[in-house]
């Protein structure tokens, strides 16, 4: 099976550097769901370069600045990534997601990514 990542066309990048690019989440969260991955393909976050991680944290930025210029209704973020199969990854190819939220987009946003387990969402 091939990696949906390692063949991204130019067209499809919203952002860029010179390790990574970025694209709109295909199944969005939210308006300007964003992906940020590393051109060189490594499994995930952990085995990201010191000059992958640097620009990484340079497009979430970048990225963030730019979405809440083009949406005045941005209000907060979610980032996030999924580790390893029971983390939840299903495509083995790092990826950030930089979730872009609004005020009230759902009833009771507290305790964020900890809803990665429903339950403990709350506390």
């Amino acid at each position: 099976m091939s990696c949906p990542f390692c063949n991204v066309s130019d067209a499809m990048r919203v952002g860029e550097t010179s390790l990574l690019f970025a694209l709109l989440d295909k199944h969005p969260v939210s308006a300007k769901h964003t992906l940020i991955i590393p051109k060189r393909h490594c499994e995930n976050f952990f085995d990201l370069s010191k000059d992958e991680y640097s620009e990484m944290l340079y497009l979430l930025h970048d990225l963030r600045t730019r979405w809440m210029l083009e949406d005045d209704r941005i209000t907060g973020f979610n980032m996030g990534m999924n580790c390893g199969e029971s983390a939840g990854q299903t495509i083995m190819h790092c990826h950030v997601h930089l979730i872009p939220r609004r005020s009230r987009d759902v009833s009771d946003p507290r305790g964020g990514v900890r809803g990665v387990i429903p339950h403990k969402q709350s506390y």
